[in-house]
């Protein structure tokens, strides 16, 4: 029979029983609904993720000493005093991978403006940190490296520590702010980030001379970290080989020593949380593919009963002339085109919901090409293998007991 006779007849069964049918197909529309929703959902966070690591420096390279033991007692990596200033000039002098490079050291305490007040961290930084970290002075001027050997007190605000020491809306541009009672001239105002992928508020932030933080504030002669970027994200790795052979010479590492630094980059850590979101959108989708497992059940059951309902149909389609192929390929078009027609609806309700769900709850949401085209996959493999077996039982009756049946 041709194929074009066998989509008619199946058009005529569906449209003979049409809820139940659309009822058939409920279970195809919420299964692919369900997973276009859920990879949506699982590729939004993955691409919102790597967009705020991104936004921070995708060749940013970060330094930290390794955390060691003083008399059997573990140290934080931060107590540790290995990383020096003669450590920020070896990698200059010797990675031609590595654009820029900056110290820092980091405290925490109140900054006072008048009757204002507001608790944050102050970083002692060189200029080079805002082409490391995709930082900008929005107004002002950034200190240079005449401050940075005077130990000047000089400091660049983020916009959350302007509006809470300034709430008037005045320019905090030439006023003085006090951290530690140490005062600091205030000749910038950084522009607004927002909070990054870890909650993080990026815009409560003082930046000051890194001389000046550990002269005046920290008391200290070590760094807490090395900030540096690559010349460009494909040259990561070789940056950083050339940071750490540059580390080990000025530590004076022999061979048989392990690094006393730690180095990581903002492209493992793009690797390791898109490994991480790429495991719950897989889980996600497994979990949404329940149902349409149930989905095509339902199919099977459907088309069990339409065999049984159309038997004598069956025995007299074979009593003139029909083939048992034909028979079997009459319903397993039918099951095929509940499926894919459930499919169809089912991925413009997954894409609608997609929409609404990142419009109402600002979500970060991605509907992806494959997502569809997997969906449509499953749906047509759905139909032919819960519709093969029911198919195939047609074909199999006996045409006189077929006539027969009641």
């Amino acid at each position: 029979m041709h194929p074009l006779n066998l989509i008619k007849i199946a058009l005529k069964a569906m449209a003979r029983n049409k809820m139940r049918s659309f009822l058939t197909m409920l279970g195809m529309i919420i299964g692919v609904a369900s997973v276009i929703a859920m990879l949506a959902i699982g590729q939004g966070s993955k691409q919102s993720i790597q967009d705020q690591i991104s936004s921070m420096g995708t060749n940013m390279i970060f330094v930290r000493p390794e955390s060691g033991q003083q008399g059997g007692v573990r140290l934080e990596s931060s107590t540790m005093q290995s990383l020096t200033v003669d450590d920020v000039e070896a990698i200059r002098a010797s990675s031609p991978h590595v654009s820029h490079v900056s110290p820092q050291v980091q405290g925490r305490g109140q900054a006072i403006s008048g009757a204002n007040n507001w608790p944050t961290s102050i970083q002692g930084v060189s200029p080079d940190f805002l082409e490391i970290r995709k930082l900008e002075v929005a107004d002002g001027v950034m200190f240079t490296e005449r401050d940075i050997q005077s130990a000047a007190k000089y400091c660049i605000l983020g916009p959350t520590v302007v509006e809470n020491l300034f709430p008037g809306g005045e320019s905090p541009i030439g006023r003085t702010i006090r951290f530690k009672n140490i005062p600091f001239k205030v000749i910038g105002v950084l522009a607004e980030k927002g909070e990054n992928t870890f909650g993080q508020d990026q815009d409560d932030i003082i930046l000051a001379p890194y001389t000046t933080i550990q002269k005046r504030v920290l008391a200290i002669t070590y760094l807490h970290t090395i900030y540096a970027s690559a010349v460009s994200e494909e040259q990561s790795d070789e940056a950083i080989q050339e940071v750490t052979l540059a580390l080990r010479t000025s530590h004076k590492l022999k061979e048989s020593q392990s690094d006393d630094f730690d180095i990581r980059s903002q492209a493992d850590l793009i690797k390791t949380f898109s490994s991480i979101s790429e495991m719950l959108t897989a889980l996600l989708a497994a979990i949404a593919s329940i149902s349409l497992l149930v989905g095509g059940i339902g199919i099977m059951n459907i088309m069990f009963v339409s065999v049984t309902e159309r038997t004598r149909e069956i025995g007299l389609r074979m009593a003139i002339g029909g083939r048992e192929i034909d028979i079997m390929f009459q319903f397993l078009i039918e099951s095929i085109m509940i499926s894919v027609s459930g499919g169809i609806i089912g991925v413009l309700v997954g894409v609608g919901a997609s929409v609404g769900v990142g419009a109402l709850a600002g979500w970060p949401i991605a509907v992806t090409t494959y997502s569809i085209v997997l969906s449509f996959l499953v749906c047509a493999f759905t139909g032919v293998f819960f519709g093969w077996y029911p198919a195939r039982k047609a074909s199999y009756l006996d045409p006189i007991e077929a006539l027969r049946y009641e």
